[in-house]
């Protein structure tokens, strides 16, 4: 009998899926939004995947449950960095840890290259010392960032404005910068590493910024209609062969049910639960940012003042002048205990503290929910935006102060809030007015 199979028709091999190397930096922001772009280049885009993660300096963080469970988890080895200076710059210790683990990386690389053709090489933008690997292996790399494109234009000018430059000379960024869209941005708006071209760390950045150039493209965690400006911008300078080409795939956002995942049941939606619906205000600073013990109490006085239902996500007051406190305070410590004494008591029933944390996304979409008071971080931003909510601008440390006035000026979806001149305080009144006229009480 002849076989039903003619020659010629044998099954077609099955395809290789296209295999993308992605590198997380240690903390938490920058893990989140590249989870989720991981999931969407295997759920939506037909790759596999591994995702390579360094030690984190704070809290353990768990990978989300929305991860697919065919992506390989590629942890790196724990470097030693205790001998930098302990008051050391944040990204500065990042950058550094991630430098130490290179000759890991470069051996994980080479493995995964002996059995599998690598695709892509997708650092995070902290990662940036990583992409001379991707020479090594002769694949392409793709500079990950984690926040929005308005960010780059500021890495492009920096860039731009030292081509021609002797070795060791650094020059100052204009003030004021403008970037495209009509957003002017003073010194003082900066992130803290460009505001002088003396510091140590603006050198880096520069380095950092010329690194980007070898990548054969930069994904930004947002979008065209976000920034239509930076966007359009950037597609003329990447014509020009000045900048690699910028696409936004944002925005990237974790997920209600990584959250539901992760805490499960929650008071505070039960509580919100009981809200009626747009009333409440809720006052989050991301899990990095901290206020002073002063303004701690002038934030509690002024959401007194309001009037209105509130939900305020406290974490333990900075003790030394800092506004950023990643990974501080013991297990056992209460931030509740710094609140005015009596705040818990009088403002029962239409205002609720709750320590450390809070189910974030589960939270913006919830439909009590009608305002955010936010530190502007770049993840809280965009998971406000998705969610439709208008937010109180209140920015700390890194790019928030950029990331407010393009909420405020450029997009309309802001108010922000503004510190006393004498002391960098936002008084009590302030907290009030900007409540009650986003609320429509003012």
């Amino acid at each position: 009998m002849e076989s039903l199979t003619s020659a010629g028709s044998a099954p077609a091999p099955p395809t290789v899926r296209p295999h993308v190397v992605l590198l997380a930096s240690p903390d938490a922001g920058h893990l989140i939004p590249l989870c989720e772009l991981t999931r969407r280049l295997v759920e939506h885009h037909g790759f596999s995947a591994t995702l390579v993660t360094f030690h984190s300096l704070s809290e353990q963080q768990s990978l989300p449950s929305s991860l697919p469970a065919s992506v390989t988890i590629a942890p790196l080895p724990a470097v030693q960095i205790d001998d930098l200076p302990a008051n050391a710059y944040r990204p500065t210790v990042l950058v550094e840890l991630i430098r130490r683990s290179l000759p890991s990386l470069r051996t994980l690389l080479r493995s995964i290259s002996s059995t599998t053709p690598i695709a892509a090489l997708v650092p995070d933008f902290l990662c940036s010392t990583a992409l001379p690997l991707a020479t090594e292996l002769g694949v392409p790399a793709y500079i990950f960032i984690t926040t929005n494109i308005t960010y780059l234009y500021l890495i492009h000018r920096l860039v731009e404005l030292h081509e021609g430059a002797s070795p060791g000379e650094y020059r100052a960024l204009t003030d004021p910068l403008e970037i495209p869209g009509g957003l002017s941005l003073r010194r003082a708006d900066l992130p803290e590493g460009y505001r002088s071209s003396k510091a140590p760390v603006y050198a880096r950045l520069l380095a950092a910024g010329r690194r980007y150039r070898l990548a054969h493209g930069v994904l930004a965690n947002s979008f065209s209609e976000m920034e239509p400006a930076a966007a359009e911008a950037f597609r003329q300078i990447a014509e020009q062969g000045a900048f690699p080409p910028v696409l936004p795939v944002g925005p990237l956002v974790r997920s209600e049910s990584d959250e539901e995942a992760a805490a499960g049941a929650s008071p505070v939606l039960e509580w919100l639960d009981g809200q009626p619906a747009r009333s409440v205000v809720f006052v989050s600073f991301g899990s990095g940012g901290a206020l002073s013990v002063e303004q701690t109490a002038e934030l509690a006085a002024g959401l007194e003042a309001t009037g209105h239902r509130f939900l305020w996500v406290v974490r333990m007051p900075s003790l030394d002048g800092r506004s950023y406190t990643f990974g501080a305070g013991a297990d056992d410590d209460d931030p509740l205990v710094w609140l005015p004494q009596g705040f818990v008591q009088r403002t029962q029933g239409r205002g609720l503290a709750v320590a450390a944390w809070a189910p974030q996304v589960r939270v913006l979409s919830h439909p009590a929910t009608a305002a955010f008071v936010s530190h502007c971080g770049w993840n809280s931003t965009l998971e406000g935006a998705v969610a439709g909510v208008p937010m109180i601008a209140w920015p700390l440390h890194t790019e928030q102060r950029m990331n407010a006035l393009l909420l405020e000026e450029s997009l309309g979806v802001a108010l922000r809030l503004r510190e006393r001149e004498d002391g960098g305080v936002v008084a009590r009144e302030e907290v009030a007015a900007t409540v009650k006229e986003l609320m429509g009480g003012g």
